[in-house]
């Protein structure tokens, strides 16, 4: 049997002598062993049993060989400080996403009348909706995806988080329109990516998240051009849209949105990283 650090460092090289991000090894690690990172870092001289040993070298080896994301050889990631499943059917989290949800957090909480209704527009794994519906227990919290295996991701996220949040299938706002509901708040973290950039992004992200949740055409914006053009007919007045964009797509949304709502107060709003990553329009 091997000793922890002994594999973690075989591992950590391995990973670098591929390109690959070495931190994959640690968290991988982790994850087959079963333990929290202090005790991780505690059991550095602790021998591993052999079946942990051969699970985790596999899975790096996969990873390595691959670019199979972490998240789908152990089945979730963290997002806002919960655990949510995750597999190739839904977008992995990202953390720009978490800055998203903490300015929706804090527009509601400037809000003196709690009785508003959100709804977040393309879901996926409902990080966005579960995230909400649990941080603010007041607000009633939809959630939107044309994928029925995303929902399924996403519905059993919310069962297991015990999150209150209702679910339908269609395009976009499509499913509010047909059922002719109104809402305080649309939040959207969007397929973005125009298709002229697919050869920009690694192998981890084109070929293991799915497309419908990546790539939108007309340089990426087809999917604001339809969630504002369909926004009219569902927002009540007083409402709020907050929308993540790619870095380079701020004027471009800004100029949309402010053309189907001319009286609206639009903010640009930059990520952790000093990139556009957020913006939001009061109407």
């Amino acid at each position: 049997m091997k000793k922890q650090y002994e594999v973690l460092r075989w591992a950590s090289v391995f990973l670098e002598e591929n390109n690959r991000e070495s931190r994959v090894a640690e968290l991988l690690l982790q994850h087959h062993l079963g333990v929290t990172r202090s005790q991780f870092f505690m059991n550095m001289q602790e021998h591993i049993p052999v079946e942990v040993y051969e699970a985790f070298k596999a899975d790096i080896e996969k990873h390595a060989t691959t670019g199979i994301p972490l998240q789908h050889l152990t089945g979730y990631e963290e997002f806002y400080g919960r655990r949510f499943s995750v597999n190739e059917h839904v977008l992995i989290p990202r953390p720009e996403t978490e800055e998203l949800v903490q300015h929706v957090i804090q527009a509601v909480d400037k809000v003196p009348n709690q009785n508003l209704r959100l709804v977040d527009v393309g879901t996926g794994s409902g990080v966005i909706a579960i995230t909400l519906a649990l941080e603010l227990p007041n607000v009633e919290v939809l959630a939107t995806d044309i994928s029925p295996e995303a929902l399924q991701v996403a519905k059993a996220n919310a069962a297991s988080l015990q999150a209150n949040v209702t679910f339908h299938q269609g395009d976009f706002l499509e499913p509010l329109n047909y059922q002719q509901k109104t809402v305080d708040i649309i939040v959207s973290n969007p397929p973005y990516i125009a298709e002229s950039e697919r050869e920009e992004l690694s192998d981890t992200v084109k070929l293991y998240d799915p497309d419908l949740a990546l790539f939108a055409e007309d340089d990426g914006l087809a999917a604001y051009k339809k969630i504002i053009k369909q926004a009219k007919s569902v927002l009540k007045e007083d409402s709020l849209i907050a929308l993540e964009i790619g870095y380079t797509q701020g004027e471009a949304v800004k100029k949309l949105l402010l053309d189907s709502f001319p009286q609206s107060e639009v903010k640009l709003i930059q990520d952790i990283n000093g990139k556009n990553r957020i913006i939001i329009a009061k109407l």
